[in-house]
């Protein structure tokens, strides 16, 4: 998977890299689909102390795009939030995935038990 990091207003520190790294690998793990990863980190002064810094990641797959964003206070805290959307995003699209294939399973079988009868 290709991994393309931006920053706004963040220092990029080889700890943050590393934690981001080990995220995606995780994501890896549940679809090997992905074609790359584009991560963008921001921090805001303007902003309530609670918001300050935001992630957002967005997930080149095949059909529509995988997108979440987060803001919390802590820059840790909003990479793991941005990273658990969108591992229910892609817990929810294989979902669907799946019960496409057992509705056109059960058909099938339905249809061989009316032919054998």
């Amino acid at each position: 998977m290709k991994l393309i990091l931006s920053t706004h207003n963040v220092t990029l520190t080889k700890a943050i890299e590393d934690h981001i790294v080990a995220k995606l690998k995780k994501l890896d793990q549940f679809d090997e689909r992905v074609v790359d990863s584009r991560v963008t980190l921001e921090h805001d002064n303007t902003r309530v102390p609670e918001k300050q810094f935001s992630c957002s990641v967005r997930l080149s797959v095949r059909g529509p795009d995988l997108f979440a964003e987060d803001k919390e206070s802590d820059l840790y805290a909003a990479i793991d939030a941005v990273i658990k959307k969108i591992e229910q995003q892609i817990r929810k699209r294989h979902g669907k995935r799946k019960t496409v294939k057992h509705k056109v399973a059960a058909k099938l079988k339905g249809a061989r038990r009316a032919i054998e009868e």
